[in-house]
């Protein structure tokens, strides 16, 4: 993806949200031709001339200051993280041709980490949501429908965007899907303008917008998120309704991989819940008719 065509674009998109009034300006006489503030309003806001901002825009001046920067990021009412994100796509990082893509493989000791912590859901993600590895209660809760095997084949392996608009049992999951998938557009907005050169995330950005239209019309927002932590609404097939809290920790290992854990308020239904769902995963097959005996038992707790 060109950093200089989604500077426009992202310029063009915020803008595009704000009127002259707004801002304190006077609107410009005469009909307007686009939503939002014109370039020269914009210009005038941020106390840049109309010609530098319309080059900027149109991806022709690479060496932005912080000044101007900052001053466009006041003018547009950007969030820190739309702000960052300004940063990323006005200065884009110089590494030359594009890296070999090397599967990316999760450290033998991260690996343990997460299998000993049996009660707390824990995945680990590279930048572009590719599950790399999960522990049991990981798996189990996000997609005990794949083979608990794949995150160890590159080619197989899981993504937790590519699963959220395109696999109908992860669809059927998420109770707020909606609000989850504005979420993980944000997050894939932010992760695309950090790392621009990263082919496999233009790959998926592709794949997706053309076979989710409802992927394509939240990405033409450019929505940009940290999703750092938060909140998720879950309904399992097995246990039913689970509200959970998340966190997503950088591992300090030279890569961008991170930790994604999961947990549930202690003494909830959703604690209970959770519990229960790590108690089915005993070694060997699930005895006939589990399923449905789990859900019967969190039906009674709660």
């Amino acid at each position: 993806m060109q950093t200089s065509t989604a500077l426009g674009e992202f310029l063009r998109n915020r803008r595009a949200r704000l009127r002259p009034e707004d801002t304190g300006l006077t609107p410009y006489p005469g009909r307007r031709r686009v939503p939002g503030l014109r370039r020269e309003e914009l210009a005038l806001l941020a106390g840049v001339s109309v010609t530098y901002y319309t080059r900027l825009e149109q991806g022709h001046s690479g060496n932005a200051s912080d000044g101007v920067l900052d001053a466009l990021a006041r003018a547009l009412r950007l969030t820190p993280d739309e702000r960052a994100h300004l940063y990323d796509l006005a200065r884009p990082a110089r590494t030359g041709r594009a890296p070999q893509h090397r599967p990316a493989r999760v450290r033998p000791a991260t690996k343990q980490l997460i299998d000993a912590m049996p009660q707390v859901p824990a995945v680990v993600l590279d930048r572009g949501n590719d599950v790399l590895a999960w522990n049991a209660l990981g798996h189990a809760l996000f997609a005990g429908h794949l083979d608990p095997h794949s995150p160890d084949r590159p080619a197989d392996r899981p993504n937790l965007t590519r699963l959220l608009f395109l696999d109908p049992h992860t669809r059927e999951l998420h109770t707020r899907w909606e609000e989850d998938a504005r979420t993980a557009v944000a997050a894939l907005r932010l992760a695309v303008g950090r790392h621009p050169e990263d082919r496999r995330l233009a790959h998926l950005v592709g794949e997706l917008a053309i076979q989710s239209p409802e992927f394509a019309a939240l990405w033409a927002r450019h929505p940009v998120r940290d999703c750092a932590v938060g909140s998720k609404s879950l309904h399992h097939p097995l246990v039913g309704p689970l509200d959970l809290d998340f966190e997503s920790l950088p591992l300090s290992d030279g890569t961008t991989h991170r930790l994604l854990l999961y947990s549930a308020a202690p003494a909830t239904p959703s604690a209970a819940a959770l519990t229960l769902l790590a108690g089915t995963l005993t070694p060997g097959p699930p005895a006939p008719g589990a399923a449905s005996t789990t859900a019967q038992r969190v039906r009674s707790e709660r």
